[in-house]
């Protein structure tokens, strides 16, 4: 398979690697605006770039009907027209907020407790994300599908980055050094508490997890996610 790498920062480079150990060929690492030129026809695009230019990114390679695989967080109020414009173009999208497998049964996981514990409301929910000094959005695109997944499935309304108060429910963002990225969820009760997290200990499991992404949504059309590709 051939795949173009858009956005060839850290991730980039690893989702290189373990392209090429996979067997396919990487026709394209861009840090520039993706075109038909410089795209050298790619069966998909991974994008990792970063939320000023994802957007444009991802359109310009839909709009070329290239499968798109994107992993960039905080650009998320444009995702629909972003879906909108891969269905026009008859192509496949595919948006994760964290390709990581660990990651993605996390999310199972995490959408388990939250239906159980809406029936005791004398626990309050609370999220905290760590990550690399160098992530640019806080909160992190993973913590975010945290809480909406624990809205959907609770009493709360909405997230904030704080504490939870009422029906908003509370994510602290962290920056540390050499961070690739732990992601825990506490229910708190006066008398106890309830933890759940995961914690990765590099990017690789990211990269490859775009990478398997990337092989299964080739020759895909329509909206896809990780739960898709692992079955979940």
């Amino acid at each position: 398979m051939k795949i173009a790498i858009v956005g060839y920062g850290k991730m980039g480079k690893i989702i290189d690697e373990i392209s090429q150990n996979r067997g396919h060929e990487v026709v394209a690492r861009l840090r520039e605006t993706p075109t038909p030129d410089n795209l050298n026809n790619p069966d998909v695009v991974i994008e990792f770039s970063n939320p000023e230019v994802a957007f444009e990114n991802v359109k310009s390679c839909l709009k070329n009907k290239i499968p798109v695989v994107c992993g960039t967080t905080g650009w998320l109020g444009k995702k629909q027209e972003i879906e909108k414009i891969a269905l026009e173009n008859d192509t496949a999208f595919l948006y994760g907020s964290n390709f990581s497998l660990g990651v993605n049964l996390f999310f199972a996981l995490n959408e388990f407790l939250a239906k159980m514990m809406n029936q005791f409301p004398e626990y309050n929910c609370q999220l905290e994300e760590i990550h690399h000094v160098q992530k640019l959005d806080a909160p992190s695109g993973t913590a975010i599908s945290l809480a909406q997944t624990i809205i959907q499935n609770s009493n709360y309304e909405a997230w904030k980055l704080d504490e939870t108060q009422g029906k908003e429910l509370g994510i602290f963002a962290i920056r540390e050094d050499d961070v690739p990225g732990t992601h825990s969820v506490f229910y708190r009760s006066e008398v106890d508490e309830i933890e759940i997290k995961h914690t990765a200990f590099s990017r690789n499991g990211f990269a490859l997890g775009a990478v398997i992404a990337a092989e299964w949504i080739a020759g895909k059309k329509g909206i896809f996610s990780m739960q898709d590709v692992l079955g979940l």
